[in-house]
């Protein structure tokens, strides 16, 4: 839904020479114009209006003198920096563009006839007077030579199998009579076609094509050829074909004209030849001719350009240049030049610019040259309030297509409705004046502005038809038509206009200087009210390419050619024009031309968004984005859609300039409002005001409509904030938002005005609907977070779940107004809370059947029961009333369920009959509410402590149970025992020993305290019993054994001698666990010197020995782990430098090779573990296990030697006290020697440890490394690794993989005699 919008035009009259321009080309490095006519050859600058470089034709001899002679060719040769032009005499002369001299290079002596050069410029076409096709490379050596005429169909023949004849073929809407009608014949080739061979090329250079008249029907027929002179195909024969011929860059489609006996159309082949579509001229049959037909370069614009066939009122005859475009299969005329009648000024040349798509260049008889400079625009309604129908206008010849995407959305190429004119319209324009944006202004090439707007009349009373609708939108008609007219009388010389006041327009001319623009203020003439006349002028030195204007702060901005910003002041008597400023008082102006803009308030300040071809966005002169294919300003919202397929919507009042940019920059999170998918090459057509809704068209052409979520999010924040609850209500349930929001927006004033809420919903429906939603999640948080800088609410501090807040509040609010009416919403409010309140939702029902409301419209109980089983599982809700121990309301819900009678009455019957509290108690064990049932049964007597026991025993309540008897009762004692049992099972006989020491069971306590090793406890119960000496010492023997066992050695030690009286076990004992001063005290006291020499030296001496020899292992493991760790981080290292020096600084995975990475060069180990999650805890340590190998080559080779090293600090810190109290015995008894060495080979191995530290854990390695540098680093990795400082993600940063260093303690245990 764009059209094509005239940005800047240059005329260029300077240029005067002998006879008229024939052939021109355009030169794609300089932009200058080679013109030849029949006379000379000429470059031309139209920029400077200076000639080049000039060359005679006639002097040496290419053309005659008399003016008689023709070229029929000319294109400009950038690699050679030559023209080659080709005469009708044969000739084929280079053009030296540096030299200006020519230079024949070959020549046909039956003349020629057309030239054309291929797109890669590698081969050229000639045809010749003989009706030949000679193909030439641009050495200018023969290729191939054919003939044009040929009765082969080509290499592409198709291939008929024989299925059936034509008589007993299906033949559609002509019938049966299609079969016997006969071929007609091909009719001859109008009488004004020039006759001349036509060659277009296809855009890759692959295959070409000639249209040329066939000798036998005097009809044009197509040719294909391919790039080695094969025919290929041959068109079908078609009545009316005309000269023109152009196929299109992209490489569908051939372009040419057809006359039909009642219209006349432009028609479109394949390669093969048969004809695939076509379009109609709006025109009458016999009242134009198609001279050419040309595809601009990116094939989205066709240029047609005609002739008048019969002179006018004045005998003279006028020229068109017609610009179609085609969106959804249909084809839009957008743009109609149409020149004056004067022969001198009708064009003579036509060409595209080969570099700028939507450049247009035209050379008239009389040497003048106009070049046309396009950009593409929608032109939308720039209204901001309800009023405004967000409309868009679309041209199509002398029709106007608007839709008002207000009131529906309607596909193109249809549209909400059509205006139709008196001739082709070239620019339409909105009025920007508040609440009447929706009027339409169209100038049309005739020079004439109509005025369309919405009858009056229908706004009044007209608000249905006749027959019964109601009218949506006012019918829109003319109402007024005003003539411009222009100071130049050349095609499209009133450009950017503009519909500022009710009868005030802007318009930009050309300026009488070059280079230079005029605006001009029109409104009508006094004197004669359908005429415009120039109200204030100025003259602006540059071309004016843009004009924007704002009505809310009535700004208009102009932008030049060089993207300069200027300021027009308007709203006074006379123009005046000063630059764009900054708030610092600083110029700004674009760095780029920009092809669309827009103005903007950015945190309080104006800007001028810009969008140049690029796709770059500008606000000023500072860059916001990069990849943007279109982008729209509504009110307070900046929407853009990118090239990587995303609509965003921010909102400007929020954000600063860099904040902008920052956010656009960004990749948004996961619940980023401001974000959304779209298609594929969607662009923005319209944003409808103060409302939701962004329409978007895809690249096939249609559109599609989107709650873009940011003004979603926002039109509902204002609903909130001014207590329209009921229009965020509908949206939400609409548009599928959380209704959550309604209440985290903002609780406090959610709680405030929860009776309006209830009010304006009205609907028990919707309350319900909202209930039913609450969720303890604060979507203001996780799904709608809120925009920066907005204040945030927060929760009531009144400790309870949000669910049950709103629930209680909605309740109480719903039983003051009207309980009766309400009653569905209050049963509603008691089941959704955080724990359902399902037994007093099942008591007002009940309550509901006792005494049935009276009011009318009230819910009776069933309705309300029924509604609480639409809630409730029907199972569920029969268990709650069950569990009220209310037999009425029991039934009432099992009448209501699929139950069968004899399903549960059975069952309630048999419940009537028992004691009450063991009627309970069956309900709640029934119920599985087995802590109630316990409470119930503990009640029914003494007699049912058989089945308390069993139920404690079944469900392990013994914590329970044991509260609900007295201490002193058998109860106790027996739940007691059964519950030692149960911790005996559970691997608990201490605590299990404790409740039988004090429910007055010692025997089995001891056996408890006996089979834990709980020793002390085991003595005391046994002094209790009391034991005899000699099985209390017999006890105090086993205890000691198992002490041993565990290595407790003094506390075995302590039974051997105090209750065994077995001092020399105890000694032995203490020996062996190497607790030297406790065992030399015993020797003392019980004077047994004798065990020094038998037992303790010894030991002294083998504990020397094992500990030197197990910090020899420890130590020379150590450096061997250490020793690898180098070699292993050298090769990573060096893997990491050879990747990013052959992949360069743009490699997207560079920062997965840093330091702390695991992969290694030359690895030939590979493993996933994705799936350890899942294993079991035993598993996983296993796998943690396989995944830390040391042998060599594992990925994780690094990471294992760091965690073997830190196991080996770990153990050797450790053994500073063992270590400090062996020295001490050592040196009491005189093995001062043994001591010195092993002291001293303690303290090397602590000290070599400890400086290795820094090393294998050097600082940084758990966080980002720094970037790569060094005499062994290129440029390429030092580039990679800055970026990979700046695009490592956080995540990233720390390897919870490698182990952290261990900590050495600062515990003393040098003997200082020792030193």
């Amino acid at each position: 839904m764009r059209n094509l919008k005239l940005l800047k035009s240059l005329q260029c009259s300077e240029l005067q020479g002998l006879g008229s321009p024939q052939c021109f080309s355009v030169r794609s490095d300089t932009g200058s114009l080679l013109i030849a006519s029949q006379f000379s050859v000429v470059e031309y600058n139209p920029q400077s209006g200076e000639v080049v470089s000039e060359a005679s034709l006639t002097a040496d001899g290419y053309l005659p003198e008399d003016g008689s002679g023709l070229v029929v060719g000319l294109q400009d040769l950038a690699e050679l920096q030559s023209a080659c032009l080709a005469t009708a005499g044969g000739d084929v002369v280079l053009f030296n563009l540096n030299t200006s001299q020519l230079e024949c290079v070959g020549s046909v002596d039956s003349g020629l006839t057309s030239m054309s050069w291929s797109p890669d410029e590698e081969l050229v076409i000639l045809t010749t007077g003989q009706e030949t096709v000679i193909m030439m490379t641009k050495e200018f050596e023969p290729v191939t030579e054919v003939g044009i005429h040929q009765e082969d169909f080509g290499e592409g023949k198709f291939i008929t199998v024989g299925w059936g004849k034509k008589e007993t073929q299906f033949h559609g809407s002509e019938g049966k009579q299609a079969a016997q009608r006969k071929i007609q014949d091909v009719q001859p080739a109008v009488a004004w076609d020039d006759r001349k061979p036509r060659v277009t090329w296809r855009g890759d250079g692959q295959l070409f094509a000639v249209s040329a008249i066939c000798p036998q029907t005097g009809a044009r027929k197509v040719r294909v050829w391919n790039r080695e002179g094969v025919l290929q195909a041959t068109s079908e024969p078609i009545n009316g074909l005309e000269q023109a011929l152009c196929w299109k860059p992209s490489g569908s489609l051939i372009a040419s004209s057809q006359r039909h006996p009642n219209k006349h159309s432009v028609v479109f082949m394949e390669k093969n030849g048969l004809l695939h579509g076509d379009f109609t001229l709006p025109f009458t049959k016999d009242q134009v001719k198609v001279k050419e037909l040309l595809w601009n370069i990116d094939s989205s614009v066709l240029a047609v350009w005609l002739d008048d066939l019969a002179a006018g009122g004045d005998g003279k005859l006028r020229s068109y240049i017609q610009l179609w475009t085609v969106k959804n299969y249909h084809w839009y005329l957008k743009q109609s030049l149409d020149f004056d009648r004067d022969p001198l000024k009708a064009p003579v040349c036509i060409c595209w610019d080969p570099e700028h798509p939507l450049r247009l260049h035209v050379v008239t008889h009389n040497w003048t040259s106009f070049t046309y400079d396009w950009g593409w625009t929608t032109e939308r309604s720039p209204g901001l309030d309800v009023t405004d129908d967000a409309g868009v206008a679309v041209i199509d010849g002398d029709k106007l297509l608007v839709t008002t995407f207000r009131q529906s959305v309607v596909p193109p190429p249809m549209c909400s409705f059509e205006l139709r004119l008196k001739s082709p319209v070239n620019q339409v324009t909105f009025l920007c004046e508040a609440t009447r944006t929706n009027k339409i202004a169209a100038f049309t090439s005739d020079g004439q502005i109509s005025i369309f707007g919405k009858d009056a009349v229908s706004k009044e009373g007209l608000d249905r038809t006749p027959d019964g609708f109601r009218v949506l939108s006012a019918p829109v008609i003319l109402q007024k038509t005003f003539r411009v007219t222009a100071p130049q009388d050349d095609p499209l010389a009133v450009r950017q206009l503009l519909w500022l006041q009710d009868e005030l327009f802007f318009a930009v001319t050309s300026g009488v200087l070059p280079n230079t623009s005029s605006l001009m203020m029109l409104h009508p003439v006094p004197d004669a009210a359908d005429s415009l006349a120039v109200r204030s002028q100025i003259e602006v030195d540059g071309v004016v390419i843009s004009v924007v204007y704002s009505s809310q702060t009535r700004t208009m901005a102009l932008q030049l050619e060089d993207g300069q910003i200027k300021k027009l002041l308007w709203d006074c008597p006379e123009l005046s024009v000063e630059d764009w400023l900054d708030s610092s008082g600083c110029i700004i102006n674009f760095p780029v031309p920009c092809i669309q803009t827009a103005l903007c308030c950015i945190g309080g300040t104006e800007h001028l968004l810009g969008l140049t071809e690029r796709s770059h966005l500008y606000a000023g002169d500072t860059e916001l984005a990069s990849n943007v294919s279109s982008f729209a300003v509504c009110d307070d919202f900046l929407l853009i859609t990118t090239h990587s397929h995303i609509c965003r919507c921010l909102q400007l009042s929020t954000l600063t300039l860099r904040g902008l940019q920052v956010a656009l920059s960004s990749d948004g999170g996961q619940n980023d409002e401001t974000l959304r998918r779209v298609e594929r090459g969607s662009r923005i057509v319209t944003v409808v005001p103060q409302d939701t809704r962004v329409i978007l068209q895809m690249p096939r052409g249609n559109l599609e409509t989107v709650h873009h979520r940011a003004l979603v999010l926002a039109q509902l924040r204002k609903w909130l904030d001014g207590l329209r609850f009921r229009e965020a209500f509908e949206c939400m349930r609409k548009l599928r938002i959380n209704l959550n929001l309604i209440y985290d927006h903002n609780p406090k004033v959610f709680l405030e005005n929860i009776q309006t809420f209830i009010t304006q919903l009205n609907s028990i429906n919707h309350i319900n609907l909202f209930l039913t939603e609450l969720k303890e999640e604060d979507t203001t948080c996780t799904m709608y977070p809120r925009p920066e800088g907005s204040p945030s609410q927060t929760q009531p501090a009144s400790g309870q779940k949000k669910v049950d807040v709103v629930c209680d509040a909605l309740r109480t609010a719903m039983e003051s107004m009207d309980p009766n009416k309400f009653c569905l919403s209050i049963l509603t409010a008691h089941v959704k809370k955080t724990v359902p309140e399902l037994e007093i939702a099942l008591q007002k029902v009940h309550e509901l059947r006792e005494k049935p409301p009276e009011a009318a419209g009230a819910v009776s109980a069933e309705e309300a029961l029924k509604y609480l089983l639409f809630l409730v599982n029907v199972n569920d809700l029969y268990e709650h009333s069950l569990g009220t121990y209310d037999f009425d309301l029991v039934l009432m819900v099992a009448e209501k369920s699929q139950k069968d009678p004899k399903e549960y009455l059975p069952f309630l019957n048999m419940l009537k009959t028992l004691e009450p509290n063991y009627q309970r108690y069956t309900i709640d064990k029934h119920l599985k509410r087995y802590r109630k049932a316990l409470v119930h049964l503990s009640k029914s007597g003494e007699e049912h402590f058989i089945e308390v026991l069993q139920l404690v025993k079944e469900q392990k309540l013994f914590s329970e149970a044991l509260r609900l008897y007295a201490a002193d009762s058998s109860q106790f004692k027996h739940l007691s025992c059964a519950y030692a049992e149960h911790l005996v099972e559970q691997q608990q006989a201490e605590q299990a020993g404790l409740l039988l020491w004090r429910c007055g069971e010692p025997a089995r306590a001891l056996q408890a305290f006996t089979s834990c090793s709980s020793w002390r406890n085991a003595i005391c119960v046994a002094q209790q019993i009391p034991l005899p000496p000699d099985q209390l010492a017999l006890l105090a023997r086993d205890l000691a054994e198992k002490l041993t066992e565990q290595r407790r050695y003094s506390e075995a030690a302590l039974l051997l001698d105090q209750y065994a009286k077995d001092c020399e076990e105890a000694i032995l004992a203490l020996i062996t666990g190497a607790v030297w001063e406790e065992a030399l005290r015993l020797i003392y006291m019980h004077n047994r010197q004798d065990i020094t020499e038998t037992n303790l030296k010894p030991a002294l001496l083998e504990a020397v020995n094992t500990q030197k020899g197990f910090l020899e292992t420890q130590v020379a493991t150590f450096i061997r782990h250490r020793s690898r760790l180098a070699v292993v981080r050298e090769q990573k290292e060096k893997a990491r430098l050879d990747m990013l020096d052959e992949e360069g600084p743009d490699c997207g995975d560079a920062e997965l090779y840093s330091e702390a990475s695991s992969v290694m060069s030359g690895s030939k180990y590979s493993q996933s573990n994705s799936r350890i999650s899942s294993r079991s805890s035993k598993n996983r340590r296993k796998a943690e296990r396989k995944k830390l190998s040391l042998k060599e080559g594992s990925p994780m080779e690094d990471r294992a030697l760091m965690h073997a090293m830190s196991e080996i600090i770990t153990a050797v810190d450790k053994m500073r006290e063992e270590i400090h109290g062996l020295l001490k015995a050592l040196v009491l008894f005189q093995f001062d020697k043994q001591a010195e060495k092993l002291q001293l080979a303690y303290e090397d191995a602590l000290q070599m440890m400890e400086g290795a530290v820094p090393e294998v854990w050097p600082e940084g390695l758990l966080s980002t490394s720094a970037p790569v540098t060094g005499p062994n680093s290129t440029a390429n990795s030092i580039m990679a690794s800055f970026q990979q400082q700046q695009q490592k993600p956080a995540a990233l940063q720390q390897d919870p993989e490698i182990p952290t260093a261990p900590k050495m303690r600062n515990v003393k245990w040098k003997l200082t005699i020792l030193k």
